[in-house]
């Protein structure tokens, strides 16, 4: 340790300043003592701990920086690296890497009125046996320097798949309608038939809009709502919101605007769907995920992998 401290300060300072400050304290070394650890050969342990030390860092990198042990161990073995997670951990430990901690955000829909509301069909039971079976659908905002914007998201539940997006500077019908419009393309081009899919959001306006939900009848859908202020009647698709603001919006802000969001949205939707690895879904991506699904159950699923 206190030839990795000497090390550390080197290049600022030069070796022999920084042997000199410690002298007297209890991290004193002696020059030989120094220049004698240099000398020595790499041992074997070190040399595979500084190999797998960078194959870590590559790794935590090349996913926005949020993967915890767990992620990074998962994506190693993917990657056909033989290691045991408890030596990830202490690796990214001692290299001073960590997951990304989430908080939760406030809800951004108005709530609409009672009259005519559907009926929750979904009960908190976010599961499906199929793509296409039920999807989520929510709003978040992002603060940036040139006034507020707003992120609508379509999710299909059995893989966690961003189906459909939007970005906008106001919270208007047609955010959460130009990400549906999205979601229904992508799915019926790939040759899907939607009938009996089931679209589950909040109560907010934006959902309740005639040409919203004139748009799903128009593709053999069923709406279901979640009861009043209560953020667990839509739990899957808030925690998509929570996970889009912590690895994308808070990690890689400040934003300019809605330009240079609109542009990271793109890439992080890519990331997400195509390569980010998913707890849930067995440490693999909701796109790999769909393409499995369609190969055990060939006569239900619909495959969407982009």
């Amino acid at each position: 340790m206190k030839v990795e401290f000497v090390d550390s300060q080197r290049e600022e300072h030069g070796v022999q300043p920084v042997l000199e400050a410690l002298e007297q304290t209890p991290a004193q070394i002696a020059p030989s003592t120094y220049y004698a650890a240099k000398s020595r050969p790499e041992s074997a342990r070190a040399a595979l701990d500084r190999e797998l030390g960078e194959k870590i860092e590559q790794v935590h990198e090349d996913n926005y920086g949020v993967y915890g042990v767990r992620k990074v161990w998962a994506e190693l073995n993917r990657q056909g690296v033989d290691v045991a997670r408890c030596t990830v951990e202490r690796l990214m430990r001692e290299i001073g890497l960590r997951g990304l901690l989430r908080d939760k955000s406030p809800r951004t829909t108005r709530p609409a009125a009672e009259t005519g509301r559907p009926g929750d069909l979904v009960k908190r039971d976010f599961t499906a046996t199929r793509v296409n079976e039920l999807w989520v659908a929510d709003i978040t905002y992002v603060r940036t320097a040139a006034g507020w914007v707003y992120a609508a998201f379509v999710l299909d539940v059995l893989s966690r798949l961003i189906v459909g997006w939007q970005v906008a500077t106001s919270l208007y019908t047609d955010l959460a309608l130009d990400a549906l419009q999205m979601a229904l393309w992508r799915r019926q081009a790939a040759g899907a038939d939607l009938t009996g899919l089931v679209h589950h959001s909040d109560r907010g306006v934006q959902y309740r809009a005639v040409r919203y939900t004139q748009r799903l009848a128009e593709a053999s859908a069923v709406t279901s709502v979640g009861s009043k202020g209560d953020s667990y009647d839509n739990a899957l698709a808030e925690a998509f919101n929570s996970l889009y603001k912590a690895e994308l919006v808070r990690n890689r802000g400040p934003w300019r605007g809605i330009d240079n969001l609109e542009i990271a949205t793109v890439e992080y939707i890519d990331w997400y769907n195509n390569r980010r690895l998913h707890g849930e879904l067995g440490h693999v991506p909701p796109a790999e995920h769909e393409a499995l699904h369609a190969m055990t159950h060939p006569v239900t699923a619909t495959l969407e992998t982009s």
